[in-house]
């Protein structure tokens, strides 16, 4: 019987056929399998260079392209396209075999013919200084790279025209080229991209066995049934996938602490689980942490994306911070209760009408974190001589003296209810553990580290003891969407020359980095260190359409636009899941969810602790997009009223220097909010829009 084996390109082409072509291709996949001789249903294309390719139909003007070796019955689904666009497809490509890896591989041999003839017209560089002169051809040959793709390879001068030509080059060849020209070894390489080690011989003719030995390329279904289960896979897999270029750096050995910067998409995270999975596999106890429990419940998903073994994964504790510092606290001292924002509001004023102070709750509840617990100051002294960088409003010695005493009181009254907040409970652990020698842990990793506090930060560099390979920090202060600053240095994490800075964007499309690097044009945003972080040099190779920006008149005219742009994905073939509409409020992000409901689309809103679900459309705030990801995104009500949050900007006269931090936090959300999108951004407002916009909405008018 006919088996039909899934490449993994045609997965991903699979989700953008219209629903009814979908079908039509399942319908034509049952039909091979149940045929006597699946042969019957292949057709054999003209002018090819490759005649193992046939077509098969799946309508009138619908065909796929199918792998059909010379001997056997495992045939491979590579393609599906309109008519012509699947005949100039089949023209242009050879199959082969990785004679490194065993693997089935596909190229675009004209297109690489083309580049090759036109970069030995152009290439007038010494051979000597040469991208590539210092690699032998045996180790090319070693890394699986063949004689075209090593003619073209030889031209080389620099990496942007092998960049050019990613997409026509067999993956393989192009991971190893791009990983030497990073500067990784041919050793490195080898244990890396998966090379044959059993030493098997490999047939390069035999094309049937290398399908076999290429399951993360090729899947073979039991049906039509299966098929529609691997539908989802394509975005799964892409969540894991670590490029060459990342690899060093997350399977390095660091003799302290090491960072991890980049934009979003950058695969940063992506480089944090692996680095979980590798640490562990040696036998470490591994934290991967971040700083909420939705992302740490998607840490955990993407590390059982990546890793099977049961010991493996047992060795890695997935919390977030908070949760940790909970348990600590918990197992020595009881349970504990956490003071709600109203009810902290409520004790501040009533230990400023005690006082009779001037200073209202907002401030001193910021004073309390920014500087006092952000420093661990246990003393009048320690406060009097404390910096208060980042705090707008100076102090004098009086003024700071009154001060420490309504904080010290609103310390005390905590502990006679019993009651912490989130941050003493951070403060507590950590002093628990200053007590322990043993530490709970080898290795800490933490993930979205731009949003921790620096009580956090003390947290989490007590849990594992100082040396090699003890903390593995990722994050992007471009999108910090909570204040929390810090310098590492200052509570005691030092990264110098561990360091690593990502730049390719191999989530989001150039249109939609570069407007939302618009949004954030002209501020000087801190990074982890007390320096000044930059997005140049950032970039993704992928391209789509332009954001598209849109104002209404009214809100009601907004959701109604909403709902049109979702109908109009749904039905260009994009799942409801893969639909992501956010809002900076939540009240608005629940009336979205009813206007799609009411409108027969469905959807649903998200709260903090709900997942989502593949078969509606989410709905939520700004902040709970972080972390998530979407073919397309709609961001609603960037109006002037609502973007920047009035109930999250601290007037000037309170604070100048907090207003301005609190209004650059602001811009930060909608930067994350846009940049969840894959392939397609809609932004819209009602009413003027959001001074953030204003400029970036007049140009496209």
């Amino acid at each position: 019987m006919a088996r039909l084996g899934i490449h993994r390109d045609f997965l991903e082409d699979l989700i953008d056929l219209e629903r009814p072509v979908q079908r039509k291709v399942l319908s034509a996949i049952r039909k091979f399998e149940q045929a006597t001789h699946a042969s019957i249903h292949l057709e054999k294309l003209a002018n090819v260079r490759d005649d193992r390719l046939k077509s098969i139909r799946i309508d009138r003007s619908v065909r796929g392209i199918v792998l059909a070796p010379e001997s056997g019955d495992h045939f491979t689904l590579m393609k599906v396209l309109p008519h012509d666009d699947a005949y100039a497809w089949a023209a242009r490509r050879q199959l082969s075999v990785n004679a490194a890896s065993g693997h089935i591989e596909i190229r675009d041999s004209v297109a690489i013919e083309t580049a090759t003839e036109e970069l030995a017209k152009a290439t007038t560089v010494p051979v000597p200084e040469r991208l590539f002169s210092h690699v032998p051809d045996e180790d090319l040959i070693r890394l699986g790279i063949d004689e075209q793709v090593r003619t073209f390879a030889r031209l080389l001068t620099d990496i942007a025209p092998l960049e050019a030509i990613k997409g026509y080059l067999p993956g393989t060849q192009y991971d190893a080229l791009y990983g030497l020209a990073a500067g990784l070894s041919v050793q490195e390489l080898i244990r890396e991209l998966d090379f044959r080690a059993d030493g098997e011989t490999i047939d390069p003719d035999d094309i049937a066995r290398a399908v076999e030995r290429t399951p993360s390329r090729i899947t073979f279904v039991e049906g039509p049934e299966e098929l529609m289960d691997l539908f989802e896979k394509p975005f799964a897999l892409w969540r894991v996938y670590l490029h060459p270029t990342q690899r060093q750096v997350a399977y390095g050995s660091y003799s302290g602490p090491a960072q991890v910067t980049g934009g979003p998409g950058t695969g940063k995270t992506v480089v944090a689980v692996h680095r979980a999975r590798h640490l562990a596999a040696q036998g470490g106890r591994v934290l991967l942490t971040t700083f909420t429990s939705t992302l740490a419940e998607s840490l955990r998903d993407s590390l059982r994306l990546l890793e099977s073994d049961a010991e493996v994964l047992e060795r890695i504790d997935v919390r977030h911070v908070d949760s940790i510092a909970a348990r600590i606290v918990r197992d020595r001292h009881g349970p504990y209760a956490i003071l709600r924002d109203a009810e902290e509001q409520h004790q501040w004023r009533r230990v400023i009408r005690r006082r009779g102070v001037q200073y209202n709750e907002t401030f001193l509840a910021e004073e309390w974190r920014q500087v006092v617990l952000a420093q661990d100051l246990r003393s009048l002294d320690n406060y009097l001589a404390a910096r208060r960088r980042g705090r707008g409003r100076r102090l004098g010695p009086l003024q700071r003296t009154q001060i420490w005493h309504v904080i010290s009181e609103f310390e005390r009254e905590l502990g006679d209810r019993g009651a912490r907040t989130y941050e003493t409970v951070c403060a507590d652990a950590t002093r628990i553990l200053s007590e322990q020698s043993d530490k709970p842990y080898d290795h800490v990793i933490v993930d979205e580290a731009q949003d921790l506090h620096p009580v956090r930060w003390r947290l989490l560099r007590a849990l594992v003891p100082p040396g090699r390979n003890d903390l593995f920090i990722v994050g992007d202060t471009h999108q910090r969407i909570y204040d929390n600053r810090v310098s590492l240095q200052v509570v005691g994490v030092h990264v110098a020359g561990r360091s690593t800075r990502l730049k390719i964007s191999y989530r989001t499309t150039s249109e939609i980095l570069k407007w939302s690097r618009g949004v954030l044009a002209g501020e000087e945003i801190q990074d982890l260190d007390g320096g000044t972080d930059s997005l140049r040099g950032f970039r993704s190779d992928m391209h789509g359409p332009t954001p598209e920006l849109v104002g209404t008149a009214t809100k009601t005219d907004e959701l109604r636009t909403l709902t049109a742009k979702v109908r109009t994905w749904l039905n260009a073939g994009v799942e409801p899941g893969e639909i992501g509409v956010a809002a900076r409020s939540g009240p608005l992000a629940q009336e979205a969810a009813r206007a799609l409901e009411q409108a027969g689309i469905p959807a649903r809103h998200l709260s903090r602790n709900q997942g989502l679900v593949e078969d509606r459309v989410p709905t939520m705030t700004m902040h709970r997009m972080k972390g998530l990801e979407f073919r397309c995104v709609a961001v609603i009500g960037a109006g002037e009223h609502q973007l920047p949050d009035p109930r999250s900007v601290r007037s000037v006269e309170d604070d100048e220097l907090t207003h301005a931090h609190d209004l650059q936090r602001e811009l930060c959300t909608l930067y994350v909010a846009c940049t969840r999108a894959r392939e397609v951004l809609h932004i819209s407002w009602h009413g003027d829009p959001s001074p953030f916009l204003s400029d970036l909405a007049s140009a496209r008018r």
